[in-house]
């Protein structure tokens, strides 16, 4: 069982070591080496522009209430990252009353394979998020009319990690340049813990699926 979670753990952090050795995002503008089926590029935005969001997203389901929406940022020499800030919400049925929630996002795209002027596969990203839900009944550190160490997890804030695919469609379009169709599957610390501690778990127990739409703002700077 121990060993099944590491296996687990090993497949969703392993594709965020290449991170470390890419340097900063934004250390350079100059174009890689050209990739024949890797059509990404450069945005190279200047100024306030850097400000502008390049994409909206919706998801559902993640962790981050039914559903989430909001914008973010691609960046990179083959935009190969992205930030994002969602806004999501939680009806009464599903909690005690109507929720909001709010998450940070990051994710890491290292390959985009186009097939044609139109499709485009990136056939698997990574990443992390951490959301948290509004509302003082919720905790980020063990209030003091709790026995020490009875609660040993945030009731406000939890951190995910993801992996997922994209398939992205061209539109000749001056403002849309693409919209994307993805889904991820990800996990939490607690669920990761619980796991290790719970051999009674299975990975269906643990594990989450999300689906969403992504569409790319603004043509190539060509």
């Amino acid at each position: 069982m121990k060993q099944s979670l590491f296996n687990l753990i090993a497949l969703l952090l392993l594709p965020l070591l290449p991170i470390t050795t890419l340097g900063s995002p934004s250390d350079s503008t100059s174009l890689p080496s050209p990739r024949k089926w890797d059509k990404r590029v450069h945005q190279r935005y200047e100024g306030w522009e850097r400000l502008r969001p390049t994409h909206v997203k919706y998801q559902y389901a993640g962790g981050m209430g039914v559903s989430a929406v909001g914008i973010g940022w691609d960046y990179g020499k083959r935009r190969q990252w992205e930030s994002d800030f969602l806004v999501g919400f939680l009806p009464g049925k599903y909690a005690d009353k109507f929720r909001l929630t709010f998450t940070v996002k990051q994710s890491y795209i290292p390959w985009s394979m186009s097939f044609d002027k139109h499709w485009a596969l990136e056939p698997f990203y990574c990443g992390l998020y951490v959301t948290t839900i509004a509302g003082e009944e919720f905790w980020k550190k063990e209030p003091g009319r709790y026995p020490n160490g009875y609660y040993n997890f945030s009731t406000k804030m939890r951190p995910y990690i993801f992996i997922g695919q994209r398939m992205n469609f061209n539109l000749k379009n001056s403002i849309v340049k693409h919209v994307a169709m993805f889904y991820e599957i990800s996990s939490c610390e607690l669920y990761i813990i619980s796991k290790a501690t719970n051999s009674s778990l299975k990975m269906k127990d643990i594990l989450r699926i999300s689906f969403g739409v992504k569409v790319q703002l603004f043509k190539d700077n060509d």
